[in-house]
């Protein structure tokens, strides 16, 4: 899988670029950082996906860097989360964590995302094919999703290629887990959230694989010292991340040209 990831970058900068310019997108990335930091409510209402620009700059910048944070965190937590089965990613965006979760496994889970946003969805289909994931996607409310068959979305599903096979049972819990990467932090309702929590934690409680990613800010996500006590309680662990990565060359002139260039990359982590 490795081996597609020049490829897959060259696709995703010969699509994001056919339509608007290189200062386009970087004028567009500027905005979504601003709308990210400043202006986060207006997430909600979909403000990160708002127009062609942004949408450009979100898959070219921030989709890459979630691949490499993912991937490093993922190998770095090693076996059992690089030896699963099937992997569902909630909030999938453009399929990118996904399959830098996928990439640090020596043989690539079936991969089954869900957005909400019909144009990442898209995306993460030519994500998942131009990777040579496995896998299937659909449009839906990451915190209504059934977790007691992940990686498991509904027979007949679009997906980057056709899944046959039988989705694992509770017996094979242990084999499977749940990506929450960058994506608690845009629930709207509280409530919703506490929901998706109680739901994480009783099917990391089972034996699941459970590991949600956020940025090291803690703005970002107020909830988040509920969240690590409880899945602390089922046997998490929270962890911060700071690396330096090889960054892809379209990353590096994006994050110069929007003032966002990139010296080390920072996350948290609470994993189970």
């Amino acid at each position: 899988m490795i081996d597609r990831v020049t490829p897959w970058m060259a696709a995703l900068e010969a699509r994001q670029l056919a339509d608007l310019t290189f200062p386009e997108v970087a004028r567009s990335l500027r905005a979504l950082s601003s709308t990210c930091v400043e202006r986060r409510t207006k997430l909600k209402d979909g403000a990160a996906l708002s127009g062609a620009g942004k949408r450009a700059a979100f898959a070219l910048y921030y989709g890459p860097l979630h691949f490499l944070v993912v991937r490093h965190i993922v190998s770095a937590l090693g076996s059992p989360f690089t030896s699963i089965d099937t992997l569902l990613d909630l909030g999938c965006g453009t399929g990118a964590s996904g399959a830098g979760w996928a990439a640090a496994c020596p043989r690539a889970p079936r991969t089954s995302g869900i957005d909400r946003h019909p144009w990442a969805i898209e995306e993460a289909r030519r994500t998942y094919a131009d990777l040579g994931l496995r896998g299937q996607l659909r449009v839906d409310d990451m915190t209504r999703v059934a977790l007691h068959e992940p990686g498991a979305a509904r027979r007949g599903d679009a997906g980057s290629r056709p899944d046959t096979h039988q989705h694992h049972s509770g017996t094979n819990r242990r084999k499977a887990g749940v990506l929450l990467a960058y994506a608690v932090n845009e629930i709207a309702e509280p409530g919703d959230r506490t929901a998706l929590l109680g739901r994480l934690t009783d099917y990391a409680g089972r034996g699941g694989r459970v590991l949600v990613i956020e940025p090291v800010a803690g703005f970002v996500a107020p909830w988040w010292a509920e969240w690590r006590l409880a899945l602390e309680q089922v046997g998490g662990a929270a962890r911060e991340w700071r690396f330096q990565a090889d960054l892809p060359e379209i990353v590096q002139k994006l994050g110069r040209a929007a003032g966002l260039s990139q010296t080390e990359l920072k996350a948290r982590s609470l994993s189970v």
